[in-house]
């Protein structure tokens, strides 16, 4: 049985901005997924993604994820970072890989560029009551600041609105009440890898360190990038990120290699006059 790997885009996109990252791991022999979140496909009805949260995001890969042959490894960027998280205190998973992931309910700030961005967001009136459109300038100056502008364009096309309920419960946490954002600790069991850009303005280092703290140490893995900013999955040196994720997860022994062997380690003792039922 293939082990799936589910992965989970951040904000303004959708499942094609893992088309070149999610690559390698197919390649390694994973099954790979990398479905839109709710109402983030082309054509998408904005009254609709207005009115969805990240609880939202969360529970409609849970639907999906449980219909998987076994847990998966989920890898989320930025929101999607925040809403694997979600996921995983919802439903069985076999690990996390958490890419500039933004911060659950709870976790401070820790720069001064979050501080700012906060600000900005304030500056939308009740954006948590409509859907924000996406912004070139914006993106440009945090988002897609390291690639060339072919690049940036070329991706910045594809981006779509994005549910301003979502963007509070995640970056605002502390405005929203029915704490949607929250992905408590003891309800997430498995191993967690973290990386980050050290040039990162939207989720840097520091905080990101501060979402892995809050897990034991035993259980978890960070790496930094320090030339990388926030679209770790599209800069130049995403194909180090990926290695790295492998890696991961073939010291972890959730490598298909190391599925494959434990098949037949275990079917050589079966046929040594063990049997089994079911």
């Amino acid at each position: 049985m293939t082990l799936p790997i589910v992965f989970i885009h951040g904000a303004f996109c959708g499942g094609w901005a893992f088309d070149a990252f999610r690559k390698p791991f197919a390649a390694a022999g994973y099954e790979t997924h990398a479905p839109h979140l709710l109402h983030h496909e082309r054509g998408a009805d904005y009254d609709l993604l207005a009115q969805t949260g990240v609880r939202d995001y969360a529970e409609g890969l849970v639907r999906d994820i449980r219909r998987l042959n076994s847990p998966p490894v989920l890898v989320g960027h930025s929101l999607g970072g925040l809403v694997a998280q979600l996921v995983a205190a919802r439903t069985p998973v076999a690990g996390l890989i958490l890419l500039a992931p933004s911060a659950p309910w709870g976790v401070l700030p820790t720069t001064l560029d979050e501080h700012g961005n906060n600000f900005g967001l304030s500056l939308l009136g009740d954006y948590w009551r409509r859907t924000v459109p996406p912004d070139y300038r914006i993106a440009r100056h945090s988002t897609l600041d390291r690639l060339d502008s072919t690049e940036a364009r070329r991706f910045f096309g594809k981006f779509t609105h994005e549910s301003g309920r979502a963007v509070m419960e995640a970056v605002q946490w502390w405005l929203d009440p029915t704490m949607a954002s929250a992905a408590p600790v003891y309800r997430i069991s498995c191993p967690i890898l973290a990386m980050t850009g050290g040039r990162d303005r939207v989720n840097p280092s520091s905080t990101v360190r501060r979402i892995l703290n809050r897990f034991p140490a035993a259980r978890t893995s960070f790496q930094e990038f320090p030339d990388m900013s926030h679209w770790l999955i599209g800069e130049p040196e995403w194909p180090e990120v990926a290695a790295t994720a492998l890696a991961w997860l073939n010291a972890l022994g959730l490598s298909p290699a190391a599925n494959v062997a434990v098949k037949k380690r275990r079917f050589v003792w079966l046929g040594a006059g063990s049997s089994t039922s079911g």
